[in-house]
């Protein structure tokens, strides 16, 4: 069964990520949380809307190239980052990259992991998940900022592995 609590906070966490739908069985219960599509009809009577205009800015001729300075630059940001593995968030939840908040950092740029590191943790309804890295090498960057919400599949580090 589940409590209130846990389904109020279910559903913000749905309402705050572009997670369209959620269902979870529990112990035979069974909760489904889904966004309201758009496709959905919705009876709803305002008042006039006052609409202002812009005049659009003048458009480049065609023959003129769309910022060539930074082509270069992304194909150089993806270049670097091949071959680095991304560790991903499994879960919808909060990142937290220490085990509370006056401790250290599980791990920083520059540390070396295995596959059983703990690189940092995920709440989700009040539970802690321990997140490890499955892959062994060095910690290039880290994706995410402290207590931000992060969705399922998301990159949260990247590793070069060894």
């Amino acid at each position: 069964m589940f409590k209130l609590s846990e389904i109020k906070e279910l559903i913000k966490l749905v309402d705050q990520t572009s997670v369209q739908e959620l269902e979870i069985e529990n112990e035979g219960a069974r909760l489904a949380i889904r966004k309201p599509g758009r496709t959905e009809v919705v009876n709803v009577q305002s008042a006039p809307v006052a609409h202002t205009y812009v005049q659009a800015p003048p458009q480049q001729p065609a023959t003129a190239p769309s910022q060539p300075a930074a082509e270069p630059e992304a194909k150089s940001e993806s270049a670097s980052r091949a071959g680095l593995h991304p560790i991903v968030s499994p879960m919808v939840g909060t990142f937290y990259r220490a085990p509370s908040p006056d401790a250290p950092s599980f791990v920083n740029a520059g540390d070396r992991v295995h596959e059983k590191t703990v690189v940092c943790i995920l709440e989700a309804m009040k539970l802690m998940n321990p997140l490890e890295a499955e892959v062994k090498g060095e910690i290039v960057e880290i994706l995410a900022e402290n207590g931000q919400l992060v969705e399922f599949g998301q990159p949260l580090f990247l590793v070069k592995p060894e």
